[in-house]
């Protein structure tokens, strides 16, 4: 309220000795009366959880979420490699694609044959 008020600057010794109690004073109760408040509003909150119903909510500042983009990881610039699915292979066997008889059964005839 009158935190740049100098009561230095009062000319009036009687003057002064009559405002300096009473800015104390007026200090004291502002103070009072804040905790006074914060009193009420606790018990008033204690009522209505009492009652079953929700108290004041507690506000928080609002923050800054965290940077979770990955904008940066996005432009950089990746070099693609296309990788081979088996590296060498080794011709061990030749298979000749036809019909095999033992998977057909014994009791099948080609009627071409």
């Amino acid at each position: 309220m009158l935190e740049n008020f100098d009561p230095a600057s009062i000319a009036d010794e009687p003057l002064r000795a009559i405002v300096l109690p009473l800015m104390n004073e007026v200090e004291r109760l502002s103070g009072e009366v804040k905790e006074l408040k914060e009193d009420v509003q606790r018990l008033r909150d204690e009522n209505r959880r009492l009652k079953g119903e929700q108290g004041t909510p507690v506000i928080r500042a609002v923050s800054q979420p965290p940077a979770l983009s990955s904008e940066q990881e996005r432009q950089v610039p990746r070099s693609h490699r296309k990788r081979v699915k088996h590296g060498q292979l080794t011709v061990d066997r030749q298979e000749i694609p036809g019909l095999r008889m033992h998977a057909v059964g014994a009791d099948f005839h080609d009627p071409d044959r």
